[in-house]
C-alpha cells in the first residue's frame, strides 16, 4: 500500500493523524479531559446512546458522581486556568447541573 493512500484511510474511533500521518491518540489537554467528562455525564444522564446498542441507559448515581468530579476539579484549579479554560469549566458545569435537575 502506498503512502498516499494509508493516509486516506481512516483512522479508527478516537484516533487521530498526526503531523507524519500515522493514526495516534489526541494529545491530552485540560479542555479535552473537561470535555471527556462531559461527555460521561450526558452519557450516564441518557443525553447520548450506547455506542454498541444505541440504548439511553440513566444512572443518576454515575452522572452525580461526574458532576461532582467536575465541582472539585474547578475548586480545586481556581485561579491557574487560563480565561478559555475556565470559561469551558464554568459553561460545562452550568449546563450539566441543569440537565441533572431536569432529570430528577
Amino acid at each position: 500500500m502506498s503512502e498516499n493512500q494509508a493516509q486516506c484511510d481512516e483512522c479508527p474511533e478516537g484516533r487521530v493523524r498526526d503531523a507524519s500521518g500515522r493514526c495516534v491518540m489526541p494529545e491530552v489537554t485540560f479542555s479535552s479531559f473537561i470535555l471527556s467528562l462531559n461527555t460521561s455525564a450526558l452519557f450516564h444522564m441518557g443525553e447520548l446512546p450506547h455506542p454498541e446498542t444505541g440504548q439511553r441507559l440513566v444512572d443518576r448515581e454515575l452522572a452525580k458522581h461526574t458532576i461532582d468530579t467536575l465541582i472539585l476539579l474547578a475548586d480545586k484549579t481556581k485561579g491557574n486556568l487560563s480565561h478559555d479554560e475556565n470559561e469551558l469549566l464554568t459553561r460545562i458545569l452550568y449546563e450539566l447541573k441543569m440537565r441533572f435537575v431536569k432529570l430528577t
